[in-house]
């Protein structure tokens, strides 16, 4: 208690002009509540004139959130990107790689309109008997007793099982696709980490790209199947990606990221929040049928995506401030998940909370993440089937996070399994 008190009087010591909500070491220490706790009561719409991500304006309160990301006329994706990151890096990036998710209407739509049949509800009613299949093996296989990492043994492995099979991709490789997600976020001003070595980051990147060129021209030869690659190979307005290296990179980038980091931290984080709230485990025990809500509410208490950025096309009024043509918007997802105004007590994990799908994890808007259903859908299946072999999921050790303002990260949950 005495150490909150110590870490809320840090935080009051600072100026408000001067409070920096992207420093990745906020994430990596999980201090970041009481800066947004006080930017919401203060300064929900937030101007830092200077950080090491250059000038930009903190969107931290849900209502003020929803109105920037549904407002792509004013608020760009195309104009600088997604991420807090400063344009001559996100150039640089670009030059390399680009996706729908950084594109406006109309050019936004088509490539996201190829690939979202695979994620309709017919096909993940189709899907739910393999993830369960996969979410089993993967239960069944663990060392009760023992203490292990459940984020490598769990969280890792389905969601590496799920990528595989999105993409029809080698299932004995399944591995490289996690790696190529977890090089694709690591960028200093992301991460803090000034020792990684770029060179080598683009050569692994340009490893991913080599392997899905060659699975495009083997998918593009072939009758179409319900993969992703061979929906974007065979599809009417995708059907040319091959010519556009960065543009083919930069979907396939997206979809592995968007399918690794919200399903396998919320994975993760869940284990996290439930030891943490003990009742709530309690609870879910006994009334299984909450676990639909729980995985909602586990989304939204984790918040794997931290941020989306957006770029001011124009001159505009917002909260009755004056945001310029060319500013950088950051919305913090994170910190509309906490809101006050909209969950009481948003600290606490509460598994039966009425509107715990109010939250904005997934986005809110034409960007709204195009695969939440099926990451729902694992995260459902996994608790469904945890509760029928362990009475616990004990944490045994330290929860050790990753350093990062935009994944909101778990490197290393260790626990220990009791049976029923």
């Amino acid at each position: 208690m005495s150490e909150l008190r110590d870490q809320q009087a840090a935080v009051e010591a600072v100026p408000l002009e001067e409070i920096d909500v992207s420093r990745p070491e906020l994430y990596r220490d999980d201090s970041w509540q009481p800066w947004f706790a006080r930017l919401r009561r203060e300064a929900p719409l937030h101007h830092l004139a200077d950080s090491d991500n250059g000038a930009f304006w903190s969107v931290t309160n849900h209502r003020l959130i929803k109105a920037v990301d549904t407002n792509h006329k004013v608020f760009s994706s195309e104009a600088g990107g997604i991420s807090i990151l400063d344009l001559p890096d996100y150039n640089e990036e670009r030059r390399r790689n680009e996706s729908f998710i950084d594109l406006d209407p109309p050019r936004h739509a088509p490539d996201r309109q190829t690939v979202a049949p695979s994620v309709a509800p017919r096909n993940l009613r189709e899907l739910e008997p393999l993830i369960r299949e996969r979410a089993v093996d993967i239960l069944e296989s663990l060392p009760v007793g023992e203490t292990f990492n459940w984020v490598r043994e769990v969280s890792v492995e389905l969601t590496g099982r799920m990528l595989a099979t999105l993409f029809d991709f080698p299932y004995a490789e399944r591995h490289r696709l996690i790696h190529w997600s977890d090089v694709t976020t690591a960028l200093p001003k992301v991460t803090g980490d000034n020792s990684i070595d770029m060179s080598k980051r683009f050569a692994e990147i340009m490893e991913c790209a080599a392997t899905f060129e060659q699975l495009w021209r083997e998918r593009a030869a072939a009758p179409p199947k319900f993969d992703l690659i061979s929906m974007l190979a065979h599809g009417d307005d995708t059907r040319d990606m091959i010519e556009r290296p960065e543009r083919l990179l930069g979907t396939i980038l997206l979809l592995i990221v968007g399918g690794n980091d919200t399903t396998r931290n919320s994975i993760s984080g869940g284990v996290v929040a439930l030891n943490q709230h003990p009742d709530e485990f309690a609870k879910v025990r006994d009334n299984p049928k909450l676990i639909p809500n729980m995985v909602s509410e586990m989304i939204r208490w984790q918040t794997p995506v931290i941020h989306m950025r957006r770029t001011a096309l124009e001159d505009f009024e917002l909260d009755g401030q004056r945001i310029r043509a060319g500013e950088k918007v950051v919305m913090w997802y994170i910190s509309g998940n906490r809101d006050e105004a909209v969950f009481d007590a948003p600290d606490r994990l509460r598994i039966d909370r009425p509107n715990a799908r109010a939250h904005v994890a997934f986005g809110f808007g034409i960007h709204r993440c195009m695969g939440n259903r099926l990451a729902e859908l694992q995260l459902q299946v996994l608790w469904e089937e945890i509760l029928k072999r362990f009475r616990k999921v004990e944490l045994a050790g330290d929860v050790v996070r990753l350093s990062n303002n935009f994944i909101r990260g778990i490197k290393d949950v260790p626990v220990r399994l009791h049976p029923i």
